[in-house]
């Protein structure tokens, strides 16, 4: 499958490799053509835009840092919804607040064009460790296409549909308390525990 991804930082350098060693073609785009420098050494196709990423995809996945940085490589004339072709499926793995996914979500079904809420809790550590957990919110056809190329990023991969915001909520939450055991040193406990916990309280089974 043809895979784009946008935002290449620590956590993104760590996953494409990831979707390369499963064979998937991946194509990347980051602010900073620098930090994809080892990534297109090791394979991966650098793109000019989001959105040239996404013309060249079937699957966007994207992690950037906040609502604002989502809607700024996703809309726009060089964003991914203006490349990426009716049928495709953004996947955004950004932790953001759920009135801000809401709101670029329809802006994609306007286009024909299904988003997925799936953001990834862990750290580059637990990551490579394969503990990294993807909890998918959204359209659930779109989930089971590309739930293979979930499993490749991490095996902990759960849906909690369309009415998970919720759930997403409180795993941004828990995110919030992960970074502030990092901050004290302790990210060198399997924290994904924590992460189990809050989507067993949401309801999620």
């Amino acid at each position: 499958m043809n895979i784009g991804f946008v935002g290449l930082g620590a956590m993104g350098a760590g996953i494409v490799p990831r979707l390369m060693a499963a064979g998937h073609a991946v194509t990347g785009w980051n602010r900073s053509k620098q930090k994809a420098e080892p990534l297109v050494a090791a394979g991966m196709r650098l793109a000019p835009t989001p959105r040239a990423v996404a013309q060249a995809s079937d699957v966007v996945f994207s992690i950037v840092t906040d609502a604002a940085a989502v809607r700024a490589v996703a809309l726009g004339g060089d964003g991914i919804i203006a490349g990426l072709k009716k049928g495709g499926i953004y996947a955004d793995m950004s932790t953001i607040a759920p009135e801000a996914s809401r709101a670029i979500s329809a802006e994609f079904a306007k286009q024909g064009v299904a988003m997925l809420d799936a953001p990834i809790s862990g750290s580059p550590v637990t990551l490579a460790q394969g503990n990294a957990a993807v909890m998918v919110g959204g359209d659930k056809a779109a989930f089971e296409r590309i739930e293979p190329v979930l499993r490749a990023i991490g095996p902990k991969v759960t849906y909690i549909g369309a009415g998970g915001l919720a759930v997403q909520m409180k795993i941004a939450a828990a995110n919030e308390m992960m970074n502030a055991c990092r901050g004290l040193g302790l990210d060198h406990r399997d924290f994904v525990t924590a992460h189990e916990v809050y989507r067993r309280l949401g309801g999620a089974t």
